[in-house]
């Protein structure tokens, strides 16, 4: 099929923010751990048998079939050009695919891209406004609600600042408000951090990883960095070089947060990124 087809969301997530107002809506916890979804959960998005193939050229994505669930964190990783941000803009509904089928929620998803892409005329609290007046909220609460957001990713400081006076990372975090500001159950992040240094990209990952226990968004990542992708995903996922499929997959143990440094990132990467190392030698050959 050529055609992405939303389905209506399963039963409600308890830990999705509540539909009310936006200036009635509660700030989020930031000290609520996360809830892991229950086995019997209905996935949230949903792939079968996805392929894309970009006018007669060759498959990028052959047979994809991958089920998340609500409120996991799920991280895509592979070499370059193996179809990960196809994919995502798959699912984000940006592209259709060539065959097979995606359901998604029926109130869409929200994306952000390895640029900020934030309109360097507006503030950082604009910024954050444009989402939420694009989503139709009366004026009279986009303010508020914009410095709750930037509220949440630290950023409330620096709400009348524009762009060109916000470093790499504060402009990544006006992005991330943004994103949530679309109040979308799903957040698709097309490697977000991969422009940043190693300090402020581990920074994000903090923040990353306590607004998602705060928010429970199902969140899924691309990255081509392996030791991100065990630091804040549950999952990883392996793509396979072209066509893309699901090579390999890995469940990430622990429900606290985990540093980047830390001996059980370092030997699951180390794992990983040998797996890795065959998948390309193997479509080397």
């Amino acid at each position: 099929m050529a055609r992405t087809t939303p389905t209506p969301s399963a039963a409600p997530d308890s830990r999705l923010p509540a539909k009310t107002p936006s200036a009635l809506r509660p700030s989020f916890d930031l000290t609520a751990p996360p809830v892991p979804a229950g086995p019997a959960a209905a996935p949230i998005v949903r792939l079968r048998g996805v392929g894309k193939r970009f006018g007669g050229g060759p498959l990028v994505l052959d047979g994809v079939g991958l089920d998340i669930a609500p409120g996991e964190f799920v991280c895509l990783i592979g070499a370059s050009g193996c179809g990960k941000s196809t994919l995502l803009n798959l699912i984000a509904g940006l592209d259709a695919p060539s065959s097979g089928t995606i359901e998604t929620p029926a109130e869409g998803t929200a994306v952000m891209f390895q640029e900020s892409a934030l309109m360097p005329w507006l503030t950082a609290s604009r910024n954050v406004e444009l989402a939420l007046q694009l989503r139709g909220v009366p004026r009279t609460q986009r303010r508020e609600r914009a410095r709750e957001l930037l509220d949440v990713v630290n950023l409330a400081d620096a709400a009348a600042k524009r762009p060109h006076e916000l470093s790499g990372g504060m402009r990544q975090r006006v992005a991330l408000a943004r994103a949530l500001a679309q109040d979308r159950p799903v957040l698709l992040m097309d490697e977000p951090f991969a422009a940043l240094d190693a300090i402020t990209r581990d920074l994000l990952h903090e923040e990353l990883d306590r607004v998602w226990r705060a928010t429970g968004r199902t969140i899924v990542f691309v990255t081509h960095n392996v030791r991100e992708a065990v630091r804040l995903g549950q999952r990883v996922v392996l793509l396979s070089s072209r066509p893309g499929r699901i090579a390999d997959e890995w469940r990430v143990p622990g429900a606290t947060a985990r540093r980047i440094e830390s001996r059980e990132v370092s030997q699951l990467a180390a794992e990983i990124t040998e797996r890795l190392r065959k998948e390309i030698r193997r479509n080397a050959s």
